[in-house]
């Protein structure tokens, strides 16, 4: 008997996030459930705003009806994860159908999860054998961080290791650089130990028992 393939939305803050899509499905094919997640483009509705409401109502209008699960990514930022958790599950009630919610809510921001592997961050900015320290944040410390995008940028320019106008051309590639470490992100490795990622899966579990009971 062929199990089913289940219908999900991926909304997320920017393009270079893109990437969580893949992780998200990942981890539910590691439960036993197929997901395929839709990353549509908006663009294809003229202006759609960023609200993740409009968002939804957008992926749904495109996709030609409800889906069974829908992931939205929103940094938790200064709201704090109570905040974003309403924000989401409140827009998911404008869709014609309540699917199963995935939210997707790093503490503060994304950049947190990046910061976790010194190793991955001196491989993305082209210098694996670097020697210059990096600075990072101890992992029980990266969630409290006030900027974590900016620690970010600044391991990745300290890794790279270069000067004058190739050190301009490093800083200019950091949404590349980024993107990459999302690609990159080890679903099993140090991000597991942070409450944002566990959230996540628990949510992913319990999503996962109900496509499947």
């Amino acid at each position: 008997m062929t199990s089913p393939v289940f219908d999900g939305l991926f909304v997320a803050e920017g393009t270079s996030d893109m990437p969580i899509a893949d992780f998200v499905e990942r981890l539910f094919f590691e439960r036993g459930v197929e997901l395929r997640l839709s990353k549509p483009d908006f663009n294809r509705l003229g202006r759609v705003p960023k609200d993740v409401a409009n968002r939804l109502k957008a992926g749904e209008l495109l996709n030609g009806g409800p889906f069974d699960v829908v992931v939205v990514h929103r940094d938790a930022d200064n709201a704090g994860d109570p905040a974003r958790r309403r924000e989401i599950e409140d827009a998911t009630k404008t869709l014609s159908k309540v699917p199963r919610i995935i939210p997707v809510i790093p503490v503060r921001m994304t950049e947190a999860w990046l910061l976790l592997d010194e190793s991955e961050i001196r491989f993305v900015a082209g210098n694996p054998s670097g020697k210059k320290p990096l600075d990072l944040p101890k992992r029980n410390e990266v969630e409290a961080r006030a900027d974590p995008k900016h620690l970010l940028q600044m391991a990745l320019l300290n890794a790279a290791d270069v000067k004058g106008r190739r050190h301009e051309l490093q800083r200019k590639r950091f949404f590349d650089h980024r993107r990459l470490l999302l690609e990159r992100l080890d679903c099993h490795g140090p991000v597991t130990k942070l409450s944002s990622w566990q959230k996540m899966v628990n949510d992913v579990d319990q999503a996962c028992r109900s496509l499947t009971t």
